[in-house]
């Protein structure tokens, strides 16, 4: 028969046990691809690559952020050039 002590370290050695495999697994849950989405605008300037960071969606979020700094706002070339979507006309129309 085990004593008491023995039954209790090996509870707390299967809850920490059982802890790692819960944080090993919620690390992989997380760890998503990154949501591709292109914003209408972007901010430019000296410090930035051509277009520069586009994450505005409005024309005056990148106005209140390009403020005090030397940069400006532009129209995100991939968000105005892309291809339009193409609607499916299966669902989409007159309905038969």
């Amino acid at each position: 028969m085990l004593s008491k002590w023995k039954t209790a370290a090996m509870l707390r050695t299967a809850a920490f046990a059982f802890a790692a495999v819960v944080a090993g697994a919620g690390l992989f849950a997380v760890a998503t691809p990154a949501e591709a989405r292109d914003y209408p605008y972007c901010l430019t300037s000296p410090g930035y690559g051509y277009p520069g960071e586009c994450r505005y969606a409005s024309y005056g979020q990148c106005r209140a952020a390009a403020s005090g700094r030397l940069a400006d706002c532009i129209v995100n070339p991939r968000a105005a050039f892309r291809e339009p979507r193409h609607r499916d006309y299966r669902t989409y129309g007159q309905s038969w």
